[in-house]
């Protein structure tokens, strides 16, 4: 692997054995193993592919897990039903509710209805509020693991200038607020991007460290970046390839190939967040497990 490479893969292994380890020392201080219950409403294709990845992941770190599959044609309030009984099980240290949710349901509504000590996402109004000023609990798994992505790759955010591209609540604001936040792993000077900014060129070219979750293939060109930058590419996107034998491959928002020639380092896609979503995933559920332990 090239070394201006960062790569999400081996970051999140490492991360994930150590995770297993002090799961296991959890379990035999404590007695209890801690549990993840996953939600996941109608049949996207690529959201029942994260589920398994998440499965087997807990599986390896030693967090029971089980998923409750409901029909696309379900209502918000009979999948506002499951959480309030999920809510009451403590069973199940931590619910993940799989996003995107059917059209027809209002995702704000039923995360709102989540216990935030479970909120294993990060999602609810109650840990984003507590992540903006900056006594975060359950911080949402992406923006945690782009965090030590930069951190355990020898990218520390602290004093530079931070460019998101995009301002989703699932990333772009959040990473906003975990890397301005003013402690020795964040301190940076952040700005964010989204589809109504006049002249993007502009602010991606000032960038330290570019952060790309705009959900567009290659959408991020080399002519958009200065030299050195770090970037890390959160996109994922499903383009046609007559030569692949499924169709199509996975891209990044950052064209690749022309950017990495000109960053000082640069995530794959994939291999590069992906891992480090799940990773984040499990460090939340165990986090939980914990505080529920204590009686927080």
């Amino acid at each position: 692997m090239p070394s201006n490479i960062i790569d999400g893969t081996a970051i999140a292994t490492s991360i994930r054995n150590d995770l297993g380890i002090a799961v296991e020392a959890f379990r035999n201080q404590s007695g209890i193993s801690p549990a993840l219950a996953v939600v996941l409403v109608g049949d996207n294709p690529a959201s029942a592919i994260y589920v398994r990845n998440k499965e087997r992941a807990c599986e390896q770190a030693g967090i029971a897990t089980e998923t409750f599959i409901l029909p696309d044609t379900t209502s918000a309030q009979e999948l506002i039903h499951l959480i309030q009984k999920l809510n009451a099980n403590d069973s199940f240290h931590g619910i993940l509710l799989q996003l995107p949710l059917p059209p027809h349901v209002d995702a704000n509504a039923v995360i709102a209805q989540l216990d935030p000590a479970k909120d294993v996402d990060g999602l609810h109004p109650e840990n984003m509020g507590r992540l903006l000023t900056g006594s975060p609990y359950l911080v949402p798994c992406t923006p945690a693991g782009i965090q030590e992505l930069l951190l355990r790759s020898g990218h520390s955010p602290n004093g530079k200038h931070v460019v998101v591209c995009g301002r989703s609540d699932i990333v772009g604001k959040p990473i906003a607020a975990l890397l301005v936040q003013r402690n020795d792993q964040a301190n940076a000077t952040v700005s964010i991007c989204h589809s109504q900014t006049p002249d993007l060129p502009h602010l991606t070219k000032q960038a330290d460290i570019l952060i790309a979750a705009i959900g567009k293939p290659n959408i991020i060109t080399a002519d958009m970046v200065k030299d050195g930058v770090v970037v890390i590419d959160v996109g994922i996107n499903r383009i046609p390839d007559k030569t692949r034998k499924s169709g199509h491959r996975l891209v990044g928002d950052v064209d690749y190939l022309n950017v990495a020639l000109k960053a000082s380092a640069i995530t794959p896609v994939p291999g590069g967040v992906g891992p480090m979503t799940i990773a984040m995933l499990l460090k939340n559920t165990l986090t939980a497990a914990r505080e529920q332990h204590q009686g927080r």
